[in-house]
């Protein structure tokens, strides 16, 4: 949005900040006072007149204004582009069509088709609006290619020229990190790409589909997908998509129901595949025949805003920069349920951008020595981490001055609870910061409840974790503060029946408290980070630290030219994105 635009809010914004002021100068504790800040902004946030919040999308921009808003009232500096509050993050945007698509295995003579939607789904393509070929198909195994383990899926396998056939995920025995970065779907892209593959055909898997039902990925088929545009020489600056991989001239994914028949005739059964994926014994192999993919997919260029505001420290370390993020997207409207087609997103991720501006107005109000503070609030979260991302890559302050992240994303806070969950610290020396942070405040810290789900590389964190910057995710804690208190029940109830779905409203019974509580963690640790003489760092031996971590995890204040090895660094990790549902 232009910065004139943005000066033009609409009077519904200004309105509610001024009740939010008025609320704030109440004669009041300050837990009240903050709870009562962060309800009106999950309200204002969340409420239907910002029509879900999608990225590129109008009620995305109201958000967007609002929070920038609340930005300049707290007192942070813009920090976003022509000296504004806002950073627009340059996107294309491709939704699939029916006709012109399809997927067809020819064999003894004999075409089997399958069926758009209810059988596969063609990948939106951002590089070309049709696409066909008919070549030969491999089987691959999962794709995955990892020298330390000697695991290589590609030994053996001739790819050049013929369609790739890959089962998600890693294999079975891998370590939680490791299955999360070699199961990505870009780092099997990118391999594919570097083996001479010209397509691949992505196999769901039982886990896939109690994970996230194939009815479900194809009743979304309509969806728009989107990525990053290029902008700058960096990658061409001539308005191609990041990171698309032309060289795969069609990409598809197929349901675990109709996987049998990619097989058939191959002497191997898909059962028997999955069995041997789970053991860590697959191989791949050459299918036999020819296969044909197709894709129609209409194109278009949109833009979406990040919102930054700046909070300049004072002394000998201010030229470094700890980053709080929150992702201000959600995913908008879509089909009804009871009624009701606006996915509000209330808990993902409005509480979250709300805990965040609690924060930052309580470091605001009594400014320390130590390193500046960014706080962003992003957009494109939901459509694959895009607008931190680009953050990353555009960052407002030189790269090398970005020392931690820590990034907040749908705390489940719906029943009180007693301690806070981080995923991710204890990759790096945050873990003992994240400690003795809430230490000051009060509250325990529970390991990860589920670190199967790989957390820590599918929210806001990663694209820092990927640039080398240890980050942390904070989340809403698991353990009852009373007796019948059950945050965990409660947030398992939430992921069943409101998850991405129009019930994800403010009318839940969010706790307030508990909210508050967390902001005065991220505020306790965002100082401890600032005041800290050595910047964290990935602990020895980390697996993220070894893959992407920066040499010395250099501090402006102790370099200040090291900003071009460490863009350069970023740059040469972006192929590792974190898995989603096939092709979304």
């Amino acid at each position: 949005m232009p910065h004139a635009t943005l000066m033009r809010a609409s009077a519904g914004i200004v309105i509610a900040v001024a009740v939010l002021l008025a609320a704030c100068q109440r004669p009041d504790d300050g837990s009240r006072a903050a709870q009562a800040r962060i309800k009106a902004d999950v309200g204002q946030l969340a409420d239907d007149r910002m029509e879900g919040r999608r990225a590129g999308a109008r009620g995305h921009e109201r958000a967007a204004a609002y929070v920038a808003a609340r930005f300049a009232q707290i007192g942070l500096q813009p920090a976003g582009d022509a000296e504004g509050y806002l950073q627009s993050v340059p996107l294309l945007r491709a939704v699939r069509e029916r006709q012109g698509a399809a997927l067809v295995l020819h064999r003894d003579g004999r075409d089997d088709t399958f069926v758009f939607a209810g059988e596969y789904l063609p990948a939106p393509d951002f590089n070309r609006t049709r696409s066909a070929l008919t070549a030969p198909a491999v089987f691959v195994g999962q794709a995955v290619q990892d020298p330390g383990s000697g695991h290589d899926d590609f030994a053996g396998l001739d790819l050049h020229g013929r369609i790739a056939v890959v089962l998600n995920g890693a294999p079975g025995g891998m370590e939680h990190d490791a299955r999360a970065y070699h199961g990505s779907l870009q780092r099997k892209l990118a391999l594919l790409k570097a083996h001479g593959a010209v397509g691949a055909v992505l196999v769901n898997t039982r886990g896939d589909e109690a994970q996230r039902p194939w009815a479900r990925v194809a009743a979304d088929w309509r969806q728009p997908v989107l990525r990053l545009r290029c902008t700058d020489s960096a990658c061409g600056g001539d308005g191609a998509a990041i990171d698309a991989f032309p060289e795969l001239r069609a990409v598809a994914s197929v349901s675990a129901a109709a996987a049998p028949r990619l097989f058939a005739g191959s002497g191997r059964a898909y059962g028997d595949l999955l069995d041997a994926a789970d053991a860590g014994t697959l191989r791949g192999f050459a299918l036999p025949g020819t296969m044909t993919l197709a894709t129609h997919t209409r194109i278009m260029s949109l833009a979406s805003p990040n919102v930054v505001g700046r909070l300049p420290g004072r002394g000998p370390l201010a030229a470094g920069h700890v980053v709080v993020t929150a992702h201000l997207d959600h995913i908008g409207i879509g089909t009804p349920v009871r009624g009701d087609a606006i996915h509000n997103g209330a808990l993902d991720n409005a509480l979250g951008v709300a805990v965040m501006l609690e924060s930052a107005h309580a470091l605001a109000s009594t400014p320390s020595e130590g390193r500046s503070l960014l706080f962003v609030a992003t957009t494109a979260e939901e459509s694959g981490l895009l607008g931190a991302e680009w953050l990353v890559r555009h960052p407002p302050v030189p790269r090398a001055a970005l020392v931690a992240n820590l990034n907040l994303d749908m705390p489940l806070l719906l029943a009180p609870s007693n301690d806070v969950v981080a995923i991710g610290s204890g990759h790096s020396t945050l873990q003992a910061v994240v400690a003795a942070a809430a230490r000051d405040i009060g509250v325990d810290v529970s390991p990860d409840p589920a670190p199967e789900q790989s957390m820590f590389e599918r929210s806001d964190q990663y694209p820092f974790v990927r640039a080398g910057i240890p980050a942390v995710y904070l989340a809403g804690g698991i353990k009852g503060a009373g007796w019948g208190d059950d945050p965990a029940g409660a947030a398992r109830t939430f992921m069943r029946e409101r998850y991405h779905r129009p019930g994800d409203d403010a009318s839940q019974p969010i706790q307030y408290a508990d909210a508050a509580r967390l902001s005065r963690l991220v505020s306790r640790i965002a100082t401890r980070v600032a005041q800290a003489s050595p910047p964290p760092r990935w602990n020895d031996g980390d697996f993220f630290g070894e893959r992407f971590g920066r040499s010395g995890n250099h501090d402006p204040a102790a370099s200040r030219d090291s900003g071009s090895d460490m863009a350069s660094s970023a740059r040469s990790t972006h192929d590792d994105t974190p898995r989603a549902p096939p092709l979304r």
